[in-house]
């Protein structure tokens, strides 16, 4: 039943009011007190606020059935369990883990002292499991509770993670490495030279001293590496936009990547002109670095062959080529990899600093290009570095400048 909320004081002294005029101007006593009660009925009535329905609490019942179609194509591996047991694996996870899997103890599927625990104790938590697909796999899982007998785990993979994690931490490592050893070779000469002082005999000392400049200039080439690396990484979302004609660039930074002690050795054929968008000061240095490596691992006395034509796919395509020791086909995925030598000791006794074909890797992707080592032991090395042609649109409009941006002599003169 409903109950009246604000009493209509004020709605009932005017009904009274109006039975007590109607009563002195002579109407009947039985009509007036109709009217009355007519009238403080209704002020009752619409005062009256009817009772709330009661609340009706659903509980929804979840079945493994129920949970199928709600699973089934999620891109992440989610498992179903009743009473411990899997009871239903979604397509990821039965393409991760095998099918299996679907009726199997949860504790046998991940085999780790933690997870065991988390699964055992039937309880809401994470665990890390090591090894569950791949080896060096690291994956977390996720367990969560939807009533007394169904329970959900989410895996959720964090090897790439782990990775960069890891990452970090090597190049950390090797680059302190590499910056240690010519400052040790340095001081220790430097304190030998200081400790001797005129006794120390003028061969000698100059012996000191060249070695001294070669680690210097060792040392200097390594941290000018390290920032062009750093630098070409946080440029590497940026695509560049000049447009660059590649035949002169790449004939000019070859010759400066061999320097006069080496030109003799280079055979440029520039069999195409193609013009990419790029950046044309990291252009160069992916040219110099390709020649240097080239020249320093090659052969002494055979050439290095420089050549820029296009490919099939209509691409600028150059190419060097060295004849040398060759490298095994196991190496050539690592070569890329920062600090990664082939040969660490003939790579630190020509002055090589591990960084050259990072940075040159780095430089393709952001140029949004691709890179191609080929190598046969006892041949040499070929290197491939494909670039976008500029489009055609953009080169109309380069060659055709608006009027306002030509010198005022040209202007004068038209």
């Amino acid at each position: 039943m409903g109950r009246i909320e604000t009493f209509p004081v004020a709605g009932i002294s005017l009904a009274a009011v109006t039975f007590v005029a109607l009563l002195l101007l002579g109407i009947d006593a039985v009509v007036a007190l109709a009217v009355l009660a007519v009238w403080v009925g209704s002020l009752l009535v619409a005062a009256i606020r009817p009772p709330e329905p009661p609340t009706v609490i659903v509980e929804r019942q979840f079945t493994v059935e129920s949970m199928r179609d709600l699973i089934e194509n999620s891109s992440i591996p989610l498992l179903v369990t009743e009473l411990g047991a899997i009871a239903l694996a979604n397509r990821a996870a039965r393409r991760m883990l095998g099918q299996h899997v679907v009726g199997q103890d949860a504790r046998v599927i991940f085999r780790q002292p933690e997870a065991i625990t988390l699964l055992g104790e039937g309880r809401d938590g994470q665990a890390i499991v090591r090894g569950l697909v791949r080896r060096q796999d690291i994956w977390q899982i996720n367990r969560q509770s939807v009533d007394e007998k169904l329970a959900v785990i989410e895996l959720i993979n964090q090897t790439a993670e782990a990775d960069i994690s890891r990452a970090h931490t090597d190049f950390v490592a090797n680059a302190s490495h590499e910056l240690r050893t010519p400052m040790a070779a340095i001081l220790g000469y430097v304190e030998t030279l200081r400790e001797s002082g005129e006794s120390l005999d003028s061969p000698t000392a100059q012996k000191f001293l060249a070695t001294i400049e070669r680690e210097a200039l060792r040392l200097q080439s390594l941290i000018s590496d390290l920032m062009s690396l750093s630098r070409v990484e946080a440029e590497k979302h940026d695509p560049p936009q000049d447009r660059i004609e590649l035949a002169p660039l790449v004939e000019r930074a070859a010759r400066e990547g061999a320097g006069p002690a080496r030109a003799e050795r280079l055979e440029i054929e520039l069999d195409a002109d193609p013009v990419v968008q790029g950046d044309r000061q990291q252009l160069e240095q992916v040219v110099r670095n390709l020649v240097d490596n080239a020249l320093k691992y090659g052969s002494g006395d055979m050439p290095v062959r420089v050549m820029l034509d296009l490919s099939r796919e209509k691409q600028a395509r150059l190419v060097v080529i060295d004849r040398g020791e060759g490298i095994a086909p196991e190496q050539i995925p690592h070569l890329t990899r920062r600090f990664y030598r082939t040969d660490p000791g003939r790579s630190r006794a020509s002055g090589g600093t591990g960084l050259g074909l990072a940075i040159v890797k780095h430089i393709v992707e952001r140029h949004r290009g691709r890179l191609d080592i080929d190598s046969t032991l006892g041949e040499g090395t070929r290197v491939a570095v494909r670039l976008p042609l500029a489009e055609a649109g953009a080169r109309a409009r380069q060659e055709t400048p608006d009027t306002e941006t030509q010198p005022r002599e040209a202007q004068e003169m038209s």
